[in-house]
């Protein structure tokens, strides 16, 4: 717990320092997606479970919403839910998704379904849902501020993915290309947001478990599918089995 009261910029170091230590761009699953150690089912696996997290992004952000009594926050937060749903006959988000699980190859109403999830990640997922519905609002938004961190992974991403794999061309990735703007632009308005309104020494500590847990989320996926197929390969029943599916298309 924090004793002493920290400035609005000590604040953001704490932050920052949490994103340094946790944030999931460390773990070893995305060292092997970025470096082409994966196979194109490891691939396959990472996309169609990160499809879920992409999906629940605006349901996150639509809870946001309607807790807030503020209407000029209402108008900034709600661009969040344009980005990821789209409007008015452009694409948002889901659909770039979409459109990278096409290009691997996967079934879209497979991915749509939610079948093959992993129960660790529709668990983390849910949980990160669970959290802003029922911590603060202040505590809410700062759960995103893992955004902070997302534009130095997606250059990494893309880089590495068009280096290694023969099946990822930038078209199927361009959904990435849009999140090298939105992101920081929606971190930066959320991190103004925190600094000013974490007044108390306990909302500041608030603030930064709250990052803590995000991080955790996304690490928590990584180590479900790093468990399922890399190793030891435990692939639960029910999930997405790349080599059976493989097979079943022969």
């Amino acid at each position: 717990m924090i004793e002493t009261l920290l400035t609005p910029e000590e604040l953001e170091i704490a932050l920052r320092s949490i994103g340094a230590e946790r944030y999931h761009n460390r773990h070893p699953f995305h060292g092997l997606l970025h470096g082409g150690k994966l196979n194109k089912g490891q691939v396959q696996a990472w996309a169609l479970n990160r499809f879920y997290y992409q999906s629940r992004i605006p349901m996150k952000d639509a809870t946001i919403l309607a807790r807030t009594e503020d209407p000029d926050l209402r108008l900034i937060w709600r661009q969040r839910i344009i980005d990821h749903d789209g409007n008015e006959g452009e694409d948002g988000g889901i659909a770039r998704w979409l459109k990278l699980t096409d290009a691997l190859g996967l079934d879209r109403n497979y991915v749509l379904s939610g079948d093959g999830l992993l129960p660790a990640t529709r668990f983390a997922v849910d949980a990160y849902l669970h959290f802003v519905r029922d911590r603060s609002l202040l505590e809410a938004i700062a759960s995103s501020l893992t955004e902070l961190f997302a534009p130095a992974i997606i250059s990494d991403r893309v880089a590495g993915m068009l280096a290694n794999y023969d099946f990822v061309s930038p078209t199927a990735l361009a959904y990435f290309e849009k999140r090298l703007h939105q992101a920081p632009r929606d971190a930066n308005f959320a991190l103004d947001y925190v600094k000013r309104e974490a007044r108390r020494p306990d909302q500041q500590h608030a603030v930064l478990q709250a990052l803590r847990f995000k991080c955790d989320v996304l690490w928590s996926q990584l180590d479900a599918l790093h468990h399922a197929y890399v190793a030891p390969g435990n692939i639960p029943p029910g999930a997405f089995d790349p080599v059976r599916l493989s097979a079943m298309d022969r």
